[in-house]
Formats: C-alpha cells, sequence, structure tokens
C-alpha cells in the first residue's frame, strides 16, 4: 500500500488535545450525554428553546462514528419512516451552507450502481417512496449510468438522487459544536457520565466523573456505548455493533462528484481531491456477551442475509461488549466510558487492499488508488436498522436517540430536531411510531428496513 504522500490524516487518535473543557454547573435544564452529531444537534435545538443545556462526552466531540462515517447526506435508500425526517435534515444542512457555516457540505448526488437485475428491481421497488415524497430521484438505465461514469468498467443501470449530498465529518462536528458553545450551551470533553442519578423513580441528573449536574431530563445520545450505559439502570436496549473499515485515497482525477456505491464498494468526493472508500457489503461483528443476550430480537435480521458479517471470535478489551466490560460499577469508581475515552478500532488492512482491487476493477482507467490514511469505526444498530427515538417510560425524564445503523451523520439535524421537541413536550412534527422504544418488548414484529 502507498504511503501517506498526500498530508491527509486521519485526526481522531488517542491525544488529541481538549478543545471544550467549560466547567459543569451544578444543575441544568437538560443534559446531553454524548458528543456525536445526535447529541450536538439535539443540544443546538434545545438550546434555540431556551433551555439550559450540558453536554458531556466521554472522549472528544465526532471522535466515534460521527467522525469515521463515509460523509454521505442521504435521502436515497432511506426506510420511509425517516425519510421525512430526512428531508428536513437536507434542508437544515442547506441552511447551514447559506448562513456561512462550512461543514464541507455539498449537493452532489448519490448514485447507486446495479450489479444485477435483482439490485434494479430493489432499485424500482424504492422509487415508490421517491415519488410519494416527492424527491428528485430517477431510475438510469445502462446508457445512463455510462453517462455518469463514462470510464467505468460498466453496470447494468442504477438509481440517482441529485439533491442529495456529501460533507466532511471531521470539520462538520467540530466545528457545529464550537458554534453550539457560542450558544452557550456548556460544553464537556474528558466527562464521562458514570450514571443517572435517580430519584423517586425518574431521573434527577447525571453523575459524572467530574461531579454531579441535576437536571430534570436527560438525553442519551451514546452511539454504541447507550446499551451499557442503560443496562447499569436496568433498561434493556438491544444494541449490538460493528466494524466497518474505511479508507482515504490520496487526491486523484475526478470521477464523480458525490457519493456512489456498487455491490462491492462505496465512494465519496472528498473537498481535499481524494475520496472516501468503503467496502459495499463487509462488516465484522466482535462475538461478546450481548450476542447472546440480543440473539431472538436479532433472528430476522440473521435469517434475511448475514452475507456480508464475518464474524471474531473476541470483543476486544474494553469495548461496550467486551467479555471483561463491567456492567455493574459504582458512582464513584473509574467507569468503563472512561477506560477507553474513544472507540478507536484498528482496520482491517486486508479488507483496503481488497478494496484497492475493487476499485481498479471498476474504473481500470484509475488503477488501484493510492491511500492516504485508514481508520475504522463501530456501527451500533438495533434489529430493525432503524433507530431509537422515545421517551424511557419506565424513567420519566429519560429520553433515548441511539442506533442510527451508521446513517446517523446525515440525517443528524433532523433528528436533533426532533429529539429537542421530544424533550420540550413540543410536536415532534413527523410519526415517530417506528422509532418508539418499546417495540423490542412489546410483542411487535420485527420489521426491516431497506437494504438499498
Amino acid at each position: 500500500m502507498a504511503g501517506n504522500q498526500s498530508g491527509i490524516v486521519f485526526p481522531f487518535r488517542a491525544g488529541m488535545p481538549i478543545r471544550f473543557a467549560a466547567p459543569l454547573p451544578k444543575a441544568a435544564d437538560v443534559v446531553v450525554i454524548g458528543g456525536g452529531i445526535i447529541g450536538v444537534m439535539t443540544a443546538w435545538y434545545l438550546a434555540e428553546r431556551g433551555e439550559k443545556v450540558v453536554l458531556c462526552e466521554k472522549g472528544r466531540v465526532g471522535a466515534e462514528q460521527s467522525g469515521r462515517n463515509w460523509g454521505w447526506v442521504r435521502q436515497q435508500g432511506r426506510d420511509p419512516s425517516e425519510l421525512p425526517i430526512m428531508i428536513e435534515a437536507l434542508a437544515i444542512w442547506k441552511d447551514f451552507e447559506a448562513a456561512g457555516l462550512d461543514l464541507g457540505f455539498r449537493q452532489t448526488g448519490v448514485l447507486y450502481a446495479a450489479n444485477s437485475a435483482e439490485d434494479m428491481a430493489k432499485f424500482e421497488a424504492w422509487m415508490v417512496h421517491a415519488r410519494a415524497h416527492g424527491l428528485d430521484t430517477r431510475l438510469l438505465n445502462k446508457a445512463e449510468i455510462a453517462s455518469y461514469l463514462p470510464n467505468a468498467a460498466g453496470w447494468d443501470g442504477g438509481i440517482l438522487t441529485p439533491s442529495d449530498g456529501r460533507a466532511e465529518p471531521w470539520i462538520a462536528v467540530p466545528r457545529l459544536t464550537g458554534a453550539l458553545v457560542a450558544k452557550g450551551v456548556t460544553v464537556a470533553e474528558d466527562c464521562a457520565v458514570r450514571a443517572l442519578d435517580v430519584a423517586g423513580g425518574a431521573v434527577a441528573g447525571v453523575i459524572t466523573e467530574k461531579g454531579r449536574i441535576a437536571a430534570p431530563r436527560v438525553v442519551v445520545a451514546g452511539g454504541s456505548w447507550s446499551s451499557l450505559l442503560l443496562a447499569r439502570h436496568g433498561v434493556r436496549l438491544p444494541q449490538l455493533s460493528v466494524r466497518a473499515t474505511v479508507a482515504a485515497t490520496a487526491p486523484m482525477a475526478s470521477f464523480f462528484e458525490g457519493a456512489m456505491a456498487e455491490a462491492e464498494f462505496a465512494v465519496r468526493r472528498r473537498l481535499d481531491g481524494g475520496y472516501t472508500l468503503a467496502p459495499g457489503n463487509f462488516h465484522e461483528f466482535f462475538i461478546g456477551p450481548d450476542a447472546f443476550r440480543h440473539l431472538w430480537p436479532f433472528r430476522a435480521q440473521i435469517r434475511a442475509d448475514i452475507s456480508g458479517t464475518h464474524f471474531r471470535p473476541l470483543s476486544p478489551r474494553g469495548y461496550p461488549d467486551g467479555w471483561l466490560t463491567p456492567r455493574r460499577w459504582a458512582e464513584d469508581a473509574v467507569s468503563p466510558f472512561e477506560r477507553m475515552r474513544t472507540l478507536d478500532p484498528a482496520p482491517n488492512m486486508a479488507e483496503v487492499e481488497r478494496l484497492r482491487d475493487r476499485f481498479a476493477r471498476a474504473f481500470p482507467g484509475a488503477g488501484r488508488p493510492a491511500v492516504a490514511a485508514t481508520w475504522a469505526g463501530m456501527i451500533d444498530t438495533l434489529p430493525d436498522v432503524v433507530p431509537v427515538i422515545d421517551h424511557v417510560a419506565a424513567l420519566p425524564g429519560l429520553t433515548l436517540a441511539t442506533g442510527m445503523a451508521g446513517h446517523g451523520f446525515g440525517i443528524g439535524p433532523g433528528v436533533g430536531r426532533v429529539v429537542a421537541d421530544l424533550v420540550t413536550g413540543r410536536a415532534a412534527g413527523h410519526d415517530l411510531h417506528r422509532f418508539r422504544f418499546p417495540r423490542f418488548s412489546d410483542g411487535s414484529p420485527i420489521e426491516l428496513g431497506p437494504t438499498l
């Protein structure tokens, strides 16, 4: 593999300096746990509603999946229940750009290429949802997709949404957090929430490593760590995580300015002149205790298709589902969240080499791309591959926004607005029935989201 000759360096490694270290107040109206895009945007809209907000991040804002994703801002292929929120989110991304908040957002389109007639049939089926929501999505035949990708080996057809976009994860969440602080929100990195403070059967605040914050409302937006924190309080969330490897190519000639995917790989044009390159259907599942605890609710996923899931025998030490990761700890003791400030899994370098080969086969004129940086992330998912956005009835004052299944970056601004209104008792503006928390325990059938 080529060395890094481009100056592209993945930023979210251990030891990166603290940027947000505000002293904690004794009390707040709302505490948000988790400094990814969901937590940041929830705090953003809570502040706009006049709430006194504290955002606690155990490590660095944006350092886990919000900074490790592909950088797609897409409506295309979404679960139909997510689409209204995603359409709102896209409008918010555009508003940020218009207001001069540069997050690397560009409306350059998302294209899926079909490797088979079966792929085209799935694309055609999803067009029902695109038409229902007035999207500019359209199907492409073989000649049309060749006009978008003229130097490619060729596909049978595709689906394209020109209004979809891309943004820069490494830039977006830290920059949004800086703007959040300017709104008066207290943001504290290296500030793990060890436990919820519960009094009289309801949320009364949080216990952090730096002290207690009294608050009648708490939002858990902790990504892969959410289930571990909730389990300490007897709240069962069937959440598992998989490792996904990603690479950034060195700067190269543009062949498509947007984001595109086919069965074996996905690419997204970057502001630095390279592409983000990732497997289309390859992720790794590390087996831990929760794999057995949550086997039953995940049965629908297992039956549907797990061909892209590669099983690894042991969840690494310190991971949320590690075999030795404590499920119980004292409020005055170091928690698992402090022991692993940033979940920074090693990328699968053999898969990176396979990615380069796949890319070269698809774009023979470009050849095997030089790779400037590699990383991996842990994508948290729920049994139906859509999130939980809901209150927890058993703990009044607690709201969940987690399980984004690797799709949270693009939809994050819309979800943040929805969660803020849930917390403040306002109308969410969208039908959230699909995202209710009790669906995993009330006997409801597991309905898988689309697999586009």
